[in-house]
């Protein structure tokens, strides 16, 4: 029978992963990943099986692994940043 992660354990992991998925360079992988991770989580938090959540629990925690190795490769190799993101050098029309 598997152990059940303590609440504070989903937190933690939870906290990691949503800050690995906000360090990624790309605004559409971020938006992704943090989306992704959300979802990911409240699917956890109404999971009321203790086997299913372990599951769930040791699934996230692989996946948080590959996501902080993709990170970084996207923070290596990101590209230029997109129109819809905040830009704080960008002039506007009545700019002299």
């Amino acid at each position: 029978m598997a152990t059940q992660p303590s609440r504070k354990a989903i937190l933690s992991l939870y906290a990691s992963t949503l800050r690995t998925a906000k360090s990624f360079s790309s605004y559409n992988f971020r938006n992704y990943f943090v989306s992704r991770t959300q979802d990911t989580f409240r699917g956890m938090q109404v999971e009321q099986d203790s086997t299913k959540l372990s599951q769930a629990y040791d699934k996230a925690v692989n996946e948080l692994a590959v996501l902080r190795r993709s990170a970084v490769l996207n923070q290596l190799y990101g590209g230029l940043r997109l129109a819809v993101e905040e830009q704080s050098n960008v002039r506007t029309r009545g700019d002299t």
